[in-house]
């Protein structure tokens, strides 16, 4: 089955004597032709979102009519169609998606036409769900997590406790529907389907930078939340946990079909003894015996072993871990250097940048940036080009969902002790965002 069929000409045609040019792309864009929809039909959809004279509800309309139909190649351009004008399309076009009851009912769509069809008709009711799921997270949230800011001051890492413990499962429902379509390299075997990958793999960047984000907030704000407020976040950090497992696997398979390694984040587990020290307190506000005899945790036992140093004035007796930081989704960039000094008191320090200032930071070099940075990450989130992977076109609209948020410069960082064997105020300089135990995604 290749090229437009007859009857992909006369429905162009139909639309064609009625004047209305955005259902003709629509139809034009999803075809019977096996290969990703047509960049210059994918963009004029695109720009008429844009235009106030353009009925948005017309447009989806005529997207959901496509996709019922009975080949599962219109259906499955239909989606992807659906799926690139929700990423890349105005706002307003995921608005009204959002503010419809029903979407894509495909449960039990199947393509008896052959063999392929069978193996496709899977992929459709899997990708459907997730684009159904899509809407309704911005229904929920009135606000779409592949498109928020990210970072520092981002959305997530900004949010207040109460709303994030409500946020995060719907984030993590977003995700795992997407995780669903769960697709091997071996059937990525056109490019309908490869269009709908990546598609995907964006948006999963995108949801895990957020995801990341929302946990970075929690275990800052952990310490500080109520009995009832803490189980709940714990049990969203053990998903977090399970599900970077989960996207770890969809990454392998991107880097299987030919996407470049230092485009794809290397994900690094974080240490056993933050869920041990979380878990901890958790047990200490519901009354249980803590598991030392030192009664409760103190304030530095409150911040994760591992993200402590040492003091050399400290005797043996309060020498604590003196491994360096470690962070979560760690790069091929050099160890940071660390000054020494004595144990932070500080609960979570999370910053992803200390800029050292004045004579005190002399003695601190900063090493040089990570390989791979923004550029590559640039390239990859800014191709609209559906029809194959390994070509990937830039898009200059289209902007980099991962460049570090500029920092204007800080004091270094004094933090005072408050263990008993010392009076004095030392201070520990981070030169770079690998200190940050819980570090935004970074690139390989």
């Amino acid at each position: 089955m290749s090229g437009q069929t007859l009857t992909d000409r006369i429905a162009a045609a139909q639309y064609s004597v009625t004047g209305s040019a955005v259902a003709r792309a629509v139809c034009k864009a999803t075809t019977h032709e096996v290969m990703g929809p047509k960049k210059k039909h994918l963009d004029y959809l695109i720009q008429a979102t844009n235009e106030t004279n353009v009925n948005i509800p017309q447009m989806a309309d005529t997207l959901f009519e496509r996709a019922t139909n009975s080949s599962w190649v219109v259906v499955f351009k239909a989606l992807v169609t659906t799926h690139h004008l929700m990423v890349h399309g105005n706002e307003r076009f995921i608005q009204y998606l959002a503010s419809r009851n029903t979407l894509f009912n495909l449960s039990n769509f199947l393509d008896k036409s052959g063999s392929h069809g069978y193996d496709m008709s899977t992929f459709i009711r899997r990708y459907s769900r997730y684009l159904n799921e899509k809407a309704f997270s911005y229904r929920q949230m009135a606000f779409d997590f592949a498109r928020v800011k990210k970072g520092a001051d981002g959305v997530m890492r900004t949010m207040a406790p109460e709303k994030l413990l409500k946020s995060m499962p719907i984030l993590q429902g977003q995700i795992d529907a997407l995780l669903e379509f769960d697709v091997h390299p071996n059937e990525l075997t056109n490019g309908v389907i490869n269009a709908a990958f990546m598609l995907l793999f964006k948006d999963l960047i995108k949801l895990f930078a957020c995801y990341n984000d929302g946990v970075i907030n929690l275990l800052e704000k952990f310490f500080e939340m109520k009995k009832g407020q803490c189980k709940d976040a714990l049990e969203i950090y053990k998903r977090f946990l399970t599900r970077m497992t989960r996207v770890s696997e969809f990454l392998k398979v991107a880097e299987q079909v030919g996407i470049d390694k230092g485009d794809i984040p290397d994900l690094t587990q974080a240490p056993s003894s933050l869920m041990e020290t979380l878990e901890q307190h958790l047990n200490t506000l519901e009354g249980k015996k803590p598991g030392n005899k030192s009664g409760a945790p103190s304030p530095l036992s409150k911040s994760s072993p591992a993200t402590t140093v040492t003091s050399p004035n400290s005797t043996p007796a309060k020498t604590i871990d003196t491994s360096p930081p470690v962070d979560l989704f760690a790069t091929a960039s050099a160890a940071v250097p660390v000054s020494t000094s004595k144990p932070s008191s500080d609960l979570l320090d999370l910053q992803p940048d200390f800029s050292s200032v004045g004579a005190a930071a002399a003695a601190a070099p900063a090493p040089p940036p990570p390989a791979g940075g923004a550029t590559a990450w640039g390239d990859l989130l800014g191709e609209d080009s559906l029809a194959a992977l390994s070509s990937v076109p830039s898009e200059a609209q289209i902007s980099d969902p991962f460049a570090p948020e500029p920092t204007p410069p800080t004091t270094t960082a004094e933090i005072a002790t408050t263990a008993a064997s010392a009076s004095t105020t030392t201070t520990v300089t981070a030169v770079t965002a690998d200190v940050d135990l819980f570090g935004v995604l970074g690139l390989t």
